[in-house]
């Protein structure tokens, strides 16, 4: 089986320090590098997926500053495709799903930030496009959300995303499990 994987805007300005920190953000990183390393070690594709907002009204990820870049653990190594987006699916207005089929592979692995808004759009999408998806649940973070005067802590609206993404648009596993997958399958 060919594997991609997708990494989905791990920039810094969602870090302690950024302009829109999440939780636990750095858990995330740490089980997305360990991913990262275990497709660079199989020889599998790698894609890199960079939010960049344009405007004066940019809230993060603005062009030209330090939040915009990627966290260090996950960068680009040179050779890996980078896709920069302006809107929360990444396939809008870019070149992901030309990129994509000519890649070939039989599944994307997903893993990134916010599974609240750009893991949810992006897979989502991908599943109506036809793409098999899995996406690596622990190698993903979220907001805390305010709705209705009331706070909902990220560590549930990231549970609340992987349910529902989970067997509908994709299969949701732990990082661990999707590295064995590289070696075994």
């Amino acid at each position: 089986m060919t594997r991609l994987l997708l990494l989905i805007d791990i920039q810094r300005d969602y870090f302690p320090g950024g302009r829109h920190p999440l939780v636990d953000p750095d858990a995330a990183a740490d089980a997305a590098a360990r991913l990262l390393a275990g497709f660079r070690t199989s020889g599998e594709r790698v894609v890199h997926v960079q939010h960049v907002w344009d405007g004066p009204d940019a809230a993060f990820f603005a062009s030209g500053t330090p939040g915009v870049e990627f966290d260090p653990r996950v960068a680009p190594d040179g050779e890996e495709h980078v896709v920069v987006k302006h809107e929360p699916n990444a396939f809008l207005g870019t070149g992901l799903e030309s990129l994509l089929r000519a890649a070939d592979a039989d599944e994307i692995v997903v893993a990134g930030m916010m599974s609240s808004m750009c893991v949810d759009a992006t897979v989502r999408a991908a599943s109506d496009l036809g793409f098999r998806i899995a996406v690596a649940q622990d190698a993903c973070a979220a907001p805390d959300l305010a709705y209705d005067g009331r706070t909902v802590p990220g560590a549930q609206v990231h549970l609340a995303f992987m349910a529902a993404l989970d067997g509908t648009y994709a299969r949701v596993a732990d990082v661990d499990a999707l590295i064995g997958e590289l070696v075994t399958g």
